[in-house]
């Protein structure tokens, strides 16, 4: 049996939670519940089916629920990613996912928002009080069916010339359950195999592929329709697992379910995203400041 999903928490779930060589804590802040899920050894990170490296998730308040700048969420979400991004240099944020799709929209949503400054730089960052900028690029990918490009060439080849200290990658991902659609995040510093979640695996970004550590930001927007049934049936058998996949996924074409408001759920996810990386990356400015330059 295969139950899909591309959240840690989950991946845990399934796996059983004696799974050895993986440190695991959760703790309260704010209204939100943040676990942190270090997988430490080969043998955890075949049975978890994830790679070796910190896994980060936060359960938050709906987010079709609107989020302000002010709010001392942004700054806690931000605080959890800076703790996974080196401390200076130049950042290079990616949006993957299909803007045309509304549930795979999330990182280009999110990118959008995000403060790109680079090209700030000499006298005019001096003259107007931005030399306190970290440098940051911004790069939506799009997906292969539209560009032809695979993601990671797209990535690779833009780090090649850029040689920044850290990728970020946003993309949407898919969970096991619907109640964690819209409500939860994931931030990981094991990079990302765009797709997986709904059996579209592309080649993977992660640090041996691109130069550089690579963190990865996501929202689930997704359940695969046969997980849910599962799930929810509490299916522990081979027998009728098989029974359903051939009803649910005839000939391996997999369905996904996704929630009816999803088009305010990308844009307030999105939104999200986007503040918690510009708090994350500009260190030595105030959000506020950051709001005013959006």
């Amino acid at each position: 049996m295969e139950l899909r999903t591309d959240l840690a928490v989950e991946a845990r779930e399934l796996a059983g939670d004696d799974v050895g060589g993986v440190e695991y804590s959760v703790r309260k802040e704010l209204g939100m519940e943040i676990s942190r899920m270090n997988v430490k050894t080969h043998n955890a990170s075949v049975k978890l089916k994830k790679e070796i490296g910190t896994y980060i998730t936060i359960d938050v308040p709906a987010m079709t629920d609107n989020i302000l700048a002010t709010d001392e969420r942004i700054r806690a979400i931000g605080r959890e990613i800076r703790q996974l991004i080196p401390v200076n240099g130049l950042a290079l944020v990616c949006g993957l996912g299909n803007p045309e799709i509304t549930p795979d929209a999330l990182g280009p949503k999110s990118v959008s928002g995000v403060l790109a400054t680079r090209h700030i730089t000499g006298e005019i960052a001096r003259s107007t009080g931005l030399d306190r900028l970290r440098p940051v690029a911004v790069l939506s990918t799009g997906v292969t069916g539209q560009t032809g490009i695979e993601t990671l060439e797209y990535i690779e080849s833009i780090s090649k010339k850029l040689r920044p200290n850290v990728v970020i990658v946003v993309d949407a991902l898919a969970s096991r359950r619907l109640e964690r659609l819209g409500c939860t995040l994931q931030i990981s510093d094991t990079g990302i195999s765009p797709g997986a979640g709904v059996q579209n695996h592309r080649k993977r970004i992660d640090q041996g592929t691109v130069g550089a550590p690579v963190i990865s930001v996501g929202v689930p927007t997704v359940v695969d329709a046969l997980t849910l049934v599962c799930d929810t049936l509490k299916v522990d058998d081979a027998k009728t697992y098989e029974e359903l996949k051939s009803s649910l996924s005839p000939e391996n074409r997999s369905m996904v379910v996704t929630p009816k408001e999803i088009d305010l759920l990308i844009d307030r996810a999105g939104r999200l995203i986007s503040m918690c990386l510009n708090y994350a990356l500009q260190q030595n400015v105030d959000m506020e400041i950051i709001e005013s330059l959006m």
